[in-house]
């Protein structure tokens, strides 16, 4: 006989209804029928509980439970038996407490949420600025964890080499850039004809791109490009500063 069917055969003889062995349980109804139906296991704290609504010793429920065998409670669950029918209704009460208390702390634990992922975004080790790169952004990057001083979008990092875009972005420094499209007035990292540049971006109504150095005394360093100029320019995205450069000669 299992389990779920002396605990149903038991609350029948004392004449109780699932709803009241639930109450008596302060487990639902559903759960009742679960357990007599062997779909859950019972947590120890409710074991203990059942065990004197019933009034009955555990080897009577677990009797030929598993292949015909009867199972036992050992020496340690005996103890606990004992000890409980032993205190009066004040102390039964203190130990069922201290028991759900764990039973909650320990289901907290198992069910406990990992923390949320640093989100990550790739610096690249190309210099950006008026000197020679990559024109495309490959495998040399390492990855720097995305925190509150990250401009919010940002994609990813390149680290700049020389002064042309300063006091804005200093030789050194690291830019964060998305992918959004430019806007004429943007900072922006650039390929032109194979060198990689951190620009100013303003295109006249002719449509004649001018990358600005931001640093006016190296102006020796800024790119025009002419609608038919025949070379080739690449945006790889726009630079997140706190505010917008105002552009040489009011563009």
């Amino acid at each position: 006989m299992s389990f779920g069917k002396r605990l149903r055969d038991r609350r029948k003889e004392l004449g109780l209804s699932q709803g009241e062995l639930a109450k008596a349980l302060g487990v639902s109804l559903s759960a009742v029928s679960n357990y007599e139906n062997g779909l859950n296991a019972m947590r120890e704290d409710v074991l203990l509980r059942l065990f004197q609504v019933l009034d009955v010793e555990p080897n009577y429920l677990y009797q030929d439970a598993f292949s015909g065998r009867s199972f036992t409670c050992s020496v340690e669950e005996e103890h606990l038996v004992k000890t409980y029918r032993s205190l009066r209704i004040p102390g039964k009460q203190t130990l069922r407490s201290v028991a759900d208390a764990l039973s909650s702390y320990q289901s907290e634990l198992e069910t406990e949420v990992p923390e949320e992922e640093v989100r990550q975004i790739p610096l690249y080790r190309n210099p950006a600025a008026a000197g020679y790169a990559s024109p495309v952004f490959g495998e040399d990057f390492d990855y720097i964890p995305v925190s509150g001083e990250t401009p919010r979008g940002a994609e990813f990092a390149v680290r700049i080499q020389g002064d042309s875009m300063e006091p804005y972005i200093r030789d050194g420094s690291i830019v964060y850039v998305n992918r959004d499209p430019l806007a004429s007035g943007d900072v922006g990292i650039f390929c032109v004809d194979g060198a990689m540049l951190c620009k100013q971006y303003v295109r006249d109504p002719l449509g004649i791109v001018y990358l600005f150095s931001l640093n006016r005394k190296r102006a020796d360093a800024d790119v025009v490009l002419p609608r038919d100029s025949g070379r080739t320019m690449v945006c790889f995205g726009r630079v997140l500063l706190s505010s917008r450069p105002k552009a040489p000669g009011g563009r």
